[in-house]
């Protein structure tokens, strides 16, 4: 372990010392990852390039501000045509991008849209709500789901990554991969190699108050 050690921080130096300007990708990607593993050991590893979305941002261009600290300037165009721009983006938001090559995306996903409340109709009674709160900092919560408790998301090698505890399972620890589908301003769409799970951005219902009024007389009218 010592010896991995002094490899890890060996390589981490070299990357500084190298580095002009800005970093290819490559090396943003390695220096990012805390718990990068030899590659030997056949662990993956998270290759997205996280960052903010910066004021340089076009239409098909996105000017992204990693996490290290080097601006890219990313084409989105394939991402785009593709269906695999995830939330569209502005300015400050948190971005997630995988690469297809240093200066185009191949999947964007905008981390910030997908923060919130949400809910699709109980399958049981329809006319409740159910869901999943996706917070900052990776945590996750259950909305009116006893059963099922959300516990912590991340996003991985661009999926969904959910983990929750089944209390009808004994307590039992259990990770979810999703696929996005769709991802808006009110709409969440994921699925995994069996179902798609629609979701819906809470929104406070308001209640209706019904006001019956009776119709006025003949005699009422001429007053």
């Amino acid at each position: 372990m010592k010896k991995l050690a002094l490899i890890a921080v060996t390589t981490t130096m070299l990357l500084t010392v190298g580095s002009c300007g800005n970093k290819n990708v490559q090396q943003q990607v390695e220096n990012q990852q805390e718990d990068e593993v030899p590659a030997n050991l056949g662990v993956p590893r998270d290759t997205t390039v996280y960052g903010i979305c910066g004021g340089g941002t076009a239409m098909n261009t996105l000017q992204l501000i990693t996490d290290i600290g080097d601006t890219l300037i990313v084409s989105t165009l394939n991402a785009n045509e593709k269906g695999r721009c995830f939330g569209g983006y502005q300015v400050g938001d948190r971005m997630a991008v995988l690469m297809a090559s240093k200066d185009t995306a191949l999947q964007v996903i905008n981390q910030s849209a997908l923060l919130g409340d949400w809910v699709t109709p109980n399958p049981i009674d329809g006319t409740s709500e159910m869901g999943i709160r996706i917070k900052e900092g990776g945590v996750a919560e259950s909305i009116d789901q006893p059963s099922l408790l959300y516990r912590s998301w991340k996003l991985f090698n661009g999926k969904l990554e959910i983990v929750a505890i089944r209390e009808e399972a004994n307590d039992e620890v259990e990770t979810y991969l999703y696929d996005f589908v769709f991802l808006g301003p009110d709409s969440l769409v994921f699925k995994d190699t069996e179902d798609t799970y629609i979701y819906n951005r809470y929104r406070e219902r308001k209640h209706r108050v019904n006001i019956e009024l009776e119709d006025a007389s003949a005699e009422e009218i001429k007053l």
